[in-house]
């Protein structure tokens, strides 16, 4: 498959800069991939498609404030956008500013621009603007204290209140975007599910910048997908097998949560490891023995799982999520669930139904 079947217009106004003053009153488009039929609702009308012994599954990671600002021992600006812990204590980050290489030093600012004792470090000089850093104190002591939220590069207005760009469910915290297909649920909403026999669990996928970044690649295989580091814990796997077993729909919110659920059922199948080849195996037919339903398997590791078009999914059976950009591997993903076609044709409807689309627009539900 060529990349640049992955495309749509979208005209610039549509992409939303701020959330709505009230998080579960955004428009739901409805997809049935049985008779591909669309439907406008509300988010609040979601409560009509969902039965009990549903499981719905959300991911809990919770953003940081992990945009940073500080000066160089010459005075000069730097910015530092953190992506990763690594297990030997460094940050992997993206950092701004002109003729830092191995041994640079960046002295922190607090939010009133004051510098404090902070000091990054650059140990190791990766690809383009990309560096390894080590901090003279421990990093969590300080993040709420000098970071700020890291809005994604297509929203260019002031978010007032950052906790609009957090699930009212999150807790772990690691990720540098928010899984934004849970930012329409409201505890109102959670409790009504919960009363209609709907059960509720969590996984959790740190969320990387890459999630924003295009296909580039001319072929859609030819693309190398992010790894995200991602926890099933073996309680929620029970749990969600036990509800399926009984007849109940898995219903992943957001993108994360489904790649999550894939990779768990992978696991259980017994194929460990990276993952980034399943889809193009898929499509040859080598795995089509572990089709259809395969229960979850508990992990906590990084997940390199691409979906894309000729993906077997094993686990999921519906998913909640928003309006994905051109070209990007998430887009990928909801065709590869509902038909590139009848995908393509959805986001036609919703540009001129005039959806609001990104991190702070509208969702969709495909059945």
């Amino acid at each position: 498959m060529n990349t640049a079947e992955f495309n749509y217009t979208l005209p610039p106004e549509l992409i939303a800069q701020r959330p709505l003053s009230q998080r579960d009153a955004s428009r739901l488009m409805v997809l049935n991939r049985a008779d591909e039929t669309i439907k406008h609702q509300i988010f609040t009308d979601i409560l009509d498609y969902f039965q009990p012994g549903d499981v719905l599954v959300a991911n809990n990671s919770r953003v940081i404030p992990a945009r940073l600002y500080g000066r160089k021992p010459t005075g000069g600006k730097a910015e530092i956008l953190l992506l990763s812990q690594q297990e030997n204590g460094t940050w992997q980050a993206m950092v701004g500013g002109k003729r830092l290489k191995e041994g640079s030093q960046i002295h922190l600012l607090d939010h009133d621009g004051n510098e404090t004792e902070l000091v990054a470090t650059v140990t190791a000089v990766l690809n383009g603007p990309q560096r390894e850093l080590s901090f003279n104190q421990p990093l969590d002591n300080w993040l709420d204290r000098i970071g700020h939220t890291p809005l994604p590069p297509y929203i260019h207005q002031t978010l007032n209140d950052a906790e609009r760009y957090q699930t009212i469910y999150s807790r772990p915290t690691g990720s540098a975007a928010a899984p934004t297909a849970g930012l329409h649920f409201t505890g109102d909403l959670l409790l009504a599910l919960r009363e209609k026999g709907v059960i509720f669990e969590t996984v959790t996928l740190h969320v990387g910048l890459d999630t924003f970044k295009p296909v580039e690649a001319e072929r859609v295989e030819a693309h190398t997908i992010h790894s995200e580091w991602a926890s099933l814990t073996p309680e929620s796997a029970q749990r969600i097998n036990e509800a399926k077993l009984a007849g109940g729909r898995l219903i992943a919110v957001g993108t994360t949560s489904m790649r999550t659920l894939e990779t768990a059922a992978l696991r259980s199948a017994g194929i460990n490891g990276s993952l980034q080849t399943i889809s193009a195996r898929d499509a040859s037919g080598e795995t089509s023995n572990l089709c259809p339903w395969k229960p979850v398997a508990a992990f906590t590791a990084p997940t390199d799982l691409y979906i894309y078009p000729g993906y077997n999914f094993r686990a999921v059976d519906a998913l909640i999520t928003n309006f994905h950009l051109p070209h990007s591997s998430l887009l990928m993903l909801v065709a590869a669930f509902a038909n590139r076609d009848f995908m393509l044709q959805a986001y036609e409807t919703a540009v001129a139904q005039k959806y609001r689309f990104f991190s702070f627009g509208d969702a969709m539900l495909i059945l």
